[in-house]
Parts: structure tokens; C-alpha cells; sequence
């Protein structure tokens, strides 16, 4: 049999199927004004037995196509295992929240934390940083990368770090240096979530963010523990949620 699972996120919304233990397919959309028809869009051909749903907007697939749903957080651990059977700590940093969890021997869930009060630290604050220094998401990681030190970021309210930002240009700062503080000050922060969580072990990366390669190396650097990403990290909670449908099947 064959198992799905969408998974409705802020930014984008993504589908997997799984038949035999195996990842048969993996789709994924920006979300739109119109989450329903995407989430219809990326279904649309692909052969399933049972679906189940997560993120936010589980509720609105279950009450348009009656089927379960699972929350973020434990689809999230389901789809870790999945790709990473011996991870025990995860940072999934997403397009409008971060969440630090950590796991026991036997892979169950034993704490977790989200930063969700804003989209501080997030994909969503990466998205405004990188607009305001005049770069594509692309060419703000490899100018981060690229520079020999940062200039410090005091705030993370997106709306006061992008006036932040703005006043540092202005003042002939380079902007690759601005860039990588950015991505200091989005590290720094989320690693402190995941030292009160998960102290210790290899550290299981997913989320959109997690295609960021100055994220993954200063994630790396300023935890000292080595960082696992799955070859896609933003479908590890659509995996998740088919694995889900696979054990309720």
C-alpha cells in the first residue's frame, strides 16, 4: 500500500508518498493565497491508499478531504527518524518558526520548544534581510559565507533588524559582512534554543533553512557538534505525516 502526507506550511507546502518503507515521491509548492488548491495541485496524479496531514494548515485539508492529522512536532521526530534512525537532538527551522526537540534512545519524543511569537530567526526573516540588502536568497548565504567578519545585529524584530540593516549600508558597511551577522545573530539564537532542549549529539537539521550552506556551517562551528541535513529538508514533516498514515493504516 501506498501512504501520503501534506504538509501545509507557512511558506510552502509539500507531499510525500511512501510505499515499502521507501520514499516514492516528494512534491513541493510556495504557499498561496489558496492552500487547498495547491495542497490539490501537488496530489493531483500521484496514487496513495491514505493520506494524513500536518502544519498549519492541517484542519483545512482534514475538513476538505476527511482525513487525520498529526501535529508538526511529532511528524516532524517521525520524518527525522525516517532519514536519521539514530538522531536524538533536531532544529527544524522553518519559514515562520523554529523548533528544537529532542528524542530518547528508543526515538520517542522527550522535550521540545518552538519560537513562533514572531518570525524572528526564521526562513521569513532570511526572505526580508536578504531583500534588504539587494540579494536573492542565494546570493545573501554565499556573501555571508564569503566574508572575513560580521557586523553585529542588535535586533531580531524583522522590522527593526531591516531598519537596522538599512542604517548600516548607509553608513558604508560591507554588505556581505551585514550578511553574515544576519546569519550569526539567526544561528546564535536558534543554537541557544537547542542547547536548553538537546545538549548533546549530532544534530539533525530539516526545515528550510536547513538548504542555507552558511547556516549549516555556522550551525556546525558554533555548536561544535556535527549536522546531519536530509537531501531534502523541507519535506521531513510531509514524510512524517505519511509515515503516520502507514501506522494507522
Amino acid at each position: 500500500m501506498r501512504y501520503a502526507g501534506i504538509d501545509i506550511g507557512s511558506r510552502t507546502i509539500k507531499f510525500a508518498v511512501i510505499e515499502d518503507g521507501s520514499l516514492i515521491l516528494s512534491r513541493k509548492a510556495i504557499a498561496s493565497h489558496d492552500p487547498l488548491g495547491t495542497a490539490r495541485d501537488l496530489m493531483k496524479g500521484a496514487a496513495f491508499d491514505r493520506l494524513t496531514a500536518t502544519g498549519y494548515g492541517r484542519h483545512l485539508i482534514k475538513g476538505h478531504l476527511d482525513c487525520p492529522v498529526i501535529s508538526e512536532i511529532s511528524a516532524f521526530v517521525l520524518g527525522a527518524r525516517f532519514f536519521s534512525d539514530d538522531c536524538h537532538a533536531i532544529l527544524d527551522i522553518g519559514g515562520q518558526d523554529t523548533k528544537a526537540i529532542s528524542l530518547d534512545e528508543n526515538g520517542g519524543l522527550c522535550k521540545f520548544e518552538m519560537n513562533d511569537r514572531c518570525a524572528a530567526g526564521t526562513g521569513r526573516f532570511l526572505e526580508v534581510m536578504a531583500i534588504a540588502l539587494g540579494f536573492t536568497l542565494e546570493e545573501f548565504a554565499a556573501a555571508a559565507l564569503a566574508a572575513k567578519k560580521a557586523e553585529k545585529i542588535n535586533s531580531m524584530c524583522t522590522v527593526f533588524a531591516e531598519s537596522e540593516v538599512v542604517s548600516l549600508i548607509s553608513q558604508g558597511a560591507d554588505r556581505g559582512e551585514v550578511a553574515l551577522g544576519i546569519h550569526k545573530a539567526i544561528i546564535g539564537r536558534s543554537a541557544g534554543l537547542l542547547k536548553r532542549v538537546a545538549p548533546a549529539g549530532k544534530i539533525f537539521f530539516g526545515g528550510g533553512v536547513a538548504l542555507n550552506p552558511c547556516a549549516r556551517f555556522l550551525l556546525e562551528s558554533e555548536t561544535g557538534r556535527p549536522v546531519y541535513v536530509p537531501p531534502d529538508p523541507q519535506i521531513v514533516g510531509a514524510v512524517g505525516a505519511a509515515l503516520t498514515a502507514r501506522e494507522n493504516g
